[in-house]
Formats: C-alpha cells, structure tokens, sequence
C-alpha cells in the first residue's frame, strides 16, 4: 500500500467513523467520597447503614466466626435505635436527610462551580462509602458520562485502613466488573499538606474570633482508631499527631494550649489515646472553665461533632464545672474550605487538564 493510500485509511484524531455508535469522551471525572450515612433515622434505615457498615473488614478486624454473630444477633438487634436517636438529634429535617449528606453535596456542588472555569471538561459528583448514593454507581454514572479519567477524593485529611483504603477497596472491585476502566487517581493523604494546614488555622482562627470568651485549652479531637491496628502498622495515630503538631506551630500556641485526643471509640477493645471525654473531664475536674474544640480529621460536620462532641461531651465538660464550651465547627463547604480542596483537585489533576 502507497503511503498517500495508508493516509487515506487512518482517521483524523478525535474523529468516529459515521456508523459508529455515539459515546461521550475525554470528560474527566471529580469524584469526592464522604463516610456514609444512613437514609433514615427509624430502626430499619440504620440497621441498613450499620450492617453495612460494621460488616466491612477493613472497618472491623475481628475474626468473622465471633463477629457475625454478635453483629447479626446483639449489635444489630440494639444498636440501630440508638443510634437513630443520636442521627435525630442532628437530622436536617427541612431535607430529611443528614447533615453530612448536605454538606457532602453542597461541596461537590461547589467545587463544580469552581473547577467548571478551570475546564469545561471536568465534571464532580459525590457518593458515600456506606449507604447512598454509592461508589460504583457514581463511577459508573461518571463513565456514562464521558469520563475516561477519574479522580478519587476521599475526604479523609489522614490515612487509614478503615477510612482511605476502603474507599479505594471498593472503587477498584467497582473497576473490576467494568469491561472499559477510565484511568484512575486518587488523592493522597493530606494530613500535613500546608494547603490544609493552612485552612484549619484559618478556621479555627475564624471560629475563636466569634467567642465571646477566650478558651483556656483547645481541643483537637480526632476519630479514635483501635490501638491493635496502629500496632499492625496503620499510620493514622502519626498522622494526626502531626496535622495537630503543625496547627499548633501555624497558630503559635503550646503543646498546653492545644492538645491531642480520640474519640468515637467502639467495643471493649482498648482505643488511641487519651480518650476524648476523659481528657475533657478531667480538665474540668482541674478546673478549666474555658473549652473550645476542633475536629481536624473529619472534612464535614457529622453525627460524631455534632451529636458526640457538641451535646456528649459538652454535657461532660459542664457537669464536672467547666462553663463555655465550642465545638469549632469543620471546613465543611466554607470558602476557606472549599479552596482548600479546589486547590488539592487542581494539583492532582495536571497533566489531565
């Protein structure tokens, strides 16, 4: 064949023979993957939310033949009244959903806004790891659409096993029933980024400027993690010590000032330490009246700062004689916020865009 021939039978780039069937390409997808939450705060909703949950092997290390019947028997059996009273507490009724679910929408909603003047090609959505709407269909929607290239956001500031890694667990056994994968990123921890550092200062800093009072203690407040996993090599205690280690030096305080705990601790096992609600008190019972506390590992107010902190540990630190109390509230979908992962999707999507 003559080379003007061989021209004649190669297609111009980005040009589909006429009988080809129609598909859209070359979009690039934005994906931000929140916990989860349950659809309702009845016993059935929850106990959807919760076996789904609690059944995740990254989430629950125990040995399956003395988990499962505790999970299916006792567990699922008590837990999901209680806990529905705690998502009540919190529920955003004008929507009837959780708080997290909006905000969790919210921000996608506006970092699509913001990444719409960077390329016309981006587009963001958002799912949840546990619960609606799901990862596999958000990436499969997020194919359908066009995207032949996808970033992962998990909003989780520091790794873990059962946080990051179960995000990524099910987007890959999503890729894995998909005969056309898109090429895939996902964004790394950014637990000591100074892009996020940067905006806790400037939310906290925001937060302590609308008191009228100035705390004593700050308390950074991060989701607790069972101390056998960090044993088995998980680095999220050191990965919080350091995002609360870099706060600390970005705000100019002591290590008196603004101190490290756990929360959210689960079963008879022992947890990361010091625990939350001890610390706070025994601050009371010393005699701290002042309290103000941050919670640098969650990207979105939720049940566990909203119910857990701002009503649990608050009715704590009050009845042992402490006096004010504030729960500083997440980054959220906050401007400072909002930039923050602005700038974090741009960083991680050059070369794409």
């Amino acid at each position: 064949m003559t080379q003007n021939k061989l021209k004649a039978h190669v297609e111009p780039v980005g040009r589909l023979p006429q009988d080809h069937p129609k598909v859209h390409m070359h979009k690039i997808g934005v994906l931000l993957i929140n916990l989860g939450t349950p659809d309702g705060t009845t016993y059935w909703p929850m106990r959807r939310y919760l076996k789904e949950f609690l059944s995740d092997r990254r989430v629950i290390e125990v040995p399956k033949a003395i988990w499962w019947p505790l999970l299916n028997g006792i567990i699922l059996t008590t837990r999901p009244s209680r806990s529905g009273k705690a998502y009540a507490s919190i529920w955003n009724k004008e929507k009837d959903e959780s708080p997290l679910r909006t905000i969790t929408r919210s921000q996608s909603d506006i970092l699509s806004e913001m990444m719409a003047s960077h390329s016309e090609r981006i587009i963001v959505d958002w799912a949840m790891r546990y619960g609606t709407p799901s990862i596999p269909d958000k990436v499969k929607s997020l194919k359908d659409r066009g995207c032949d290239k996808i970033l992962i956001l998990p909003l989780y500031p520091q790794y873990s096993a059962p946080t990051t890694a179960t995000v990524n667990d099910k987007v890959f056994e999503t890729l894995m029933k998909m005969r056309w994968q898109p090429a895939l990123r996902i964004l790394p921890s950014y637990h000591d980024d100074p892009i996020h550092i940067d905006a806790l200062a400037k939310s906290l800093q925001d937060g302590l400027d609308k008191l009228d009072y100035e705390p004593e203690v700050i308390i950074a407040s991060f989701h607790g993690l069972p101390k056998s996993y960090h044993k088995k090599g998980d680095p999220y205690h050191c990965l919080c010590a350091k995002t609360a280690r870099l706060l600390r030096e970005k705000m100019g305080m002591d290590k008196d000032k603004l101190i490290l705990t756990f929360q959210s601790r689960f079963g008879p096992e022992e947890w990361l330490t010091p625990y939350t609600d001890e610390t706070v008190e025994k601050l009371a019972k010393d005699g701290v009246k002042k309290l103000a506390i941050i919670t640098p590992g969650f990207a979105s107010d939720c049940v566990e700062t909203l119910e857990e902190i701002d009503d649990e540990v608050r009715e704590i630190f009050e009845e042992h004689g402490g006096e004010d109390f504030a729960l500083i509230p997440c980054l959220n979908d906050s401007q400072t916020g909002m930039e923050m992962l602005r700038d974090l999707a741009i960083r991680e999507l050059q070369g794409w865009v």
